[in-house]
């Protein structure tokens, strides 16, 4: 008896079969969608909304002008221009000179004729003038400086011409104490034209809607069309709202941010809204009956035709429903932090920051950890006192939190307690690293002389060589 041959290859014994189990999880188009919406920032969100509008038929925007405002607080129609983080959107580069922006003025101001006095008063202004080209000091605390100092005795009205005398000075906007005047000198040195006097026009009682991007309240307040109003706008975008920064080399490039939310302080009671610079979409009314009838008609209804029109329209229906999903979410991840750090946006004091990480957003909110992150990822938010990215916010907790961790120490306590003594310190003798902890350490913060030098760096705070003046 015969055996068939065996054509099933010998198993070596090296070899073992094992079972792997795996979780894993795809995400659907719609989900890809709305992840790509979360992640933009608000220009490329108008972008995106502006490029959907082109591209699909089906999406139209509703034009509803509302009325003009005329509640605006008071703290939106002065501009502080305290945050560091400002106007984040400007993009231009510097001249490479090896010329100060200090040594450039004071070299135009030894060109002038002026009086003595006044020439002395406009050179201490120049010191005084943060990289930016701002006047951050009121000129009555400048007038006191000036007669304590070095000595210079004068009234507040040559105080004022020597003021004057600085903005005259090129780059034009130095001198300026806000944005807005800073934008106002740029304009008056422009050449005279109906643009620049509608510029000057939006600058002076408009600003609050310019900022905002609000070009309806700006069309309604001035009473002028909207072709004029661009035209004005575009002049005052090609303006630089950091003048010294074009001279200074070693100055950070000068930008503008749009905030994607804005907080008001009303008595104590704190409201969060996005910054609605996006039209309200809707689904084309002929998309809409042109379903409408196909359905009725199902069987007289053209296979191809129905397919684009039922495409557009499921895709508009989509995406607006994806982008009002994106902003809901802003908002519930925004009123998450201000929950957690009341006290802060009460007080406006970055001691009562508490620590926050993103598991403690998505504990309030039920979001994964990866939504909480992309939606607080290059997003702004306004507050009455500055411009700040969503992730200032968050602070981790430093050291044992001990029983009440409403008084743990966070980084940023850290950093304003670094700031302020650095701030305080007798420029002449410079406070170390090692001088500055102990001083933390007397006031009830165990840190370590690392730390003090790691969140020195973090604020842009030289060591103590580099800030000692003769």
């Amino acid at each position: 008896m015969t055996h068939p041959p065996n054509h099933f290859p010998t198993m070596d014994p090296n070899q073992t079969l094992s079972l792997d189990q795996r979780l894993t999880m795809r995400l659907s188009a719609q989900q890809l969608r709305f992840v790509k919406l979360l992640e933009l920032t608000a220009p490329e969100l108008e972008d995106a909304i502006d490029k959907e509008l082109d591209d699909n038929p089906a999406l139209e925007a509703i034009d509803n002008t509302p009325e003009p405002d005329n509640n605006i607080p008071a703290y939106r129609l002065s501009q502080r221009n305290t945050s560091p983080d400002d106007f984040q959107d400007y993009d231009f580069s510097p001249p490479d000179s090896g010329e100060s922006l200090y040594d450039s003025l004071l070299r135009q101001l030894s060109e002038s004729n002026i009086p003595e006095k006044i020439g002395q008063a406009a050179r201490f202004i120049i010191g005084s003038l943060d990289s930016n080209g701002y006047l951050r000091r009121p000129l009555a605390s400048l007038i006191n400086d000036m007669a304590f100092g070095p000595g210079i005795d004068i009234s507040a009205d040559e105080a004022r011409q020597a003021l004057e005398t600085v903005q005259n000075l090129e780059p034009f906007g130095v001198g300026a104490t806000s944005l807005q005047e800073c934008l106002r000198i740029q304009l008056l040195h422009l050449p005279d034209s109906q643009t620049r006097k509608d510029a000057l026009d939006i600058i002076d009682h408009q600003f609050d809607a310019f900022s905002m991007k609000h070009t309806h309240r700006i069309i309604s307040g001035l009473k002028i069309d909207k072709y004029r109003v661009k035209n004005a706008i575009d002049m005052i975008l090609s303006l630089n709202p950091k003048p010294g920064s074009a001279v200074d080399s070693s100055a950070d490039s000068a930008n503008v941010i749009i905030p994607d939310l804005v907080i008001n302080n009303e008595d104590g009671q704190l409201t969060v809204a996005l910054n609605n610079r996006i039209p309200e979409l809707a689904i084309d009314k002929t998309f809409t009956e042109a379903v409408r009838e196909m359905d009725a008609n199902s069987r007289k209804k053209d296979k191809k035709g129905f397919e684009f029109i039922s495409s557009r329209y499921n895709d508009a229906r989509d995406f607006i429903r994806i982008l009002r999903q994106r902003q809901e979410t802003l908002l519930n991840v925004m009123a998450a932090i201000m929950k957690i750090q009341h006290e802060y946006f009460i007080t406006e004091d970055v001691y009562r920051l508490k620590p926050m990480m993103i598991k403690d957003l998505a504990a309030i909110t039920g979001y994964d950890l990866s939504v909480i992150s992309r939606a607080t990822t290059n997003k702004f938010v306004q507050t009455p006192w500055g411009v700040f990215p969503l992730r200032f916010f968050f602070s981790d907790s430093i050291g044992d939190e001990g029983e009440d961790s409403s008084e743990a120490l966070t980084n940023r306590k850290i950093e304003a307690e670094i700031a302020a003594i650095v701030d305080g310190e007798d420029k002449k003798h410079p406070l170390s690293d090692e001088r500055i902890r102990s001083i933390m350490e007397s006031r009830g913060y165990e840190v370590s002389r690392r730390t003090v030098a790691k969140y020195r760096d973090r604020q842009g705070i030289p060591v103590a060589r580099l800030r000692k003046e003769l």
